[in-house]
């Protein structure tokens, strides 16, 4: 990976020849045009690129990703883990501590050699195509990601702001359930709170509430919370006022980290964070949430300091828990999300329906 140049995909455009890195969210109201990676954690990378122009995504190469074989997939909660974590948030709420709370696990396998994250992004815009689909690749700083994510976070157009949260998920329409409507409303009414830190008092409306979109095994309720952002505020306010989403935390959102905190053994990495653009020349830029999202990790090796590891291969689901979940069904959504693009990333471009995954051992550790 690290002899690939640099680039970024987003909207039908490629940007290449890397000018600068920052970790300042004020440079995205600078000029040029950025690409933005901000994990859950909080590490922000915001990287400049000189030549941004229209370009299909590359033709999907099976042969150009060698992705990990199905079962060498681990998980950081097995379903047993899952399922106990699920009735420790219902305590959590039970005891007043939240309202929802979401609760993810990372996923992981070791890649056969060196990966080029683009070449995945291929494949996944050819059997997964998505609305906020992209990649992000920085060699010399640890970025390789590549999303599918249907989730907008947030657009800016000038001084307006959107966001799109998604709560509710099903194979089909026929299967939400009411819980789904009412965690919707629940996180909708949460990100009005964070937009209303930093838009004009009264600004902030909801354009549209609980809608159903469609995407590839899948359905999602779908909402859209809009605002204009208040004299003197821009990215670094808008960021430091909503992130991390709170479609990917819960209600309220401090006891929501909290408790994700407590029960998730990983980090979450680009997922559950935000990966998009910004073009500051143009007042504009689209940021989606990190979820249906690849990342390449790359560490030291057991035998000394130096020594590269094997390339591991991550990706996040999860699913929001409220006091009417029920256990099985919050880790049955949990392998939908995940079916179809582990899939795609494991066998070159298969994308499985939902029939439950196999894993390996158990991932360990945080």
């Amino acid at each position: 990976m690290h002899d690939l140049p640099p680039l970024a995909r987003f909207g039908g455009l490629l940007a290449t020849g890397l000018r600068d890195v920052t970790d300042d969210p004020a440079a995205l109201d600078s000029t040029g045009w950025w690409a933005v990676v901000h994990t859950y954690e909080g590490r922000l990378v915001c990287a400049r690129f000189a030549d941004v122009r229209p370009a299909p995504s590359p033709p999907a190469d099976p042969g150009r990703w060698r992705g990990p074989a199905p079962g060498e997939w681990t998980s950081s909660l097995d379903r047993d883990a899952y399922v106990a974590g699920v009735e420790r948030v219902r305590a959590h709420i039970a005891a007043g501590d939240v309202y929802q709370a979401n609760l993810c696990r990372v996923l992981s396998a070791p890649l056969p050699g060196p990966a080029d994250i683009d070449a995945l992004t291929a494949l996944l815009a050819a059997r997964n195509p998505a609305p906020f689909a992209g990649t992000v690749r920085l060699p010399a700083h640890g970025v390789a990601v590549a999303t599918a994510s249907p989730e907008l976070f947030l657009r800016r157009r000038g001084r307006t702001v959107e966001s799109g949260p998604i709560k509710g998920t099903a194979p089909t329409p026929e299967l939400m359930l009411p819980k789904d409507r009412a965690e919707n409303v629940m996180i909708v009414d949460l990100v009005r709170n964070d937009l209303g830190r930093v838009c004009a008092p009264g600004t902030v409306t909801v354009p549209r509430l609980c809608h159903i979109e469609h995407h590839p095994g899948l359905v999602h309720l779908v909402s859209a919370v809009r605002g204009e952002l208040a004299p003197g505020a821009g990215w670094a306010e808008l960021l430091a006022g909503t992130f991390p989403p709170g479609s990917v935390t819960g209600a309220p959102k401090s006891g929501a980290l909290r408790v994700i905190d407590d029960l998730e053994p990983v980090e979450r990495g680009p997922y559950c964070g935000a990966v998009g653009w910004v073009d500051a020349d143009r007042g504009a830029g689209e940021l989606a949430v990190g979820i249906r999202t690849f990342w390449i990790d790359t560490g030291v090796g057991a035998g000394g300091e130096g020594e590269r590891a094997r390339p591991v291969l991550r990706f996040g689901t999860g699913a929001g828990i409220t006091w009417d979940s029920d256990p099985a069904g919050e880790w049955a959504e949990t392998e939908l999300k995940a079916a179809r693009l582990v899939g795609v990333a494991s066998t070159g471009g298969q994308p499985r329906e939902f029939e439950g995954i196999r894993y390996g051992a158990d991932l360990a550790g945080r």
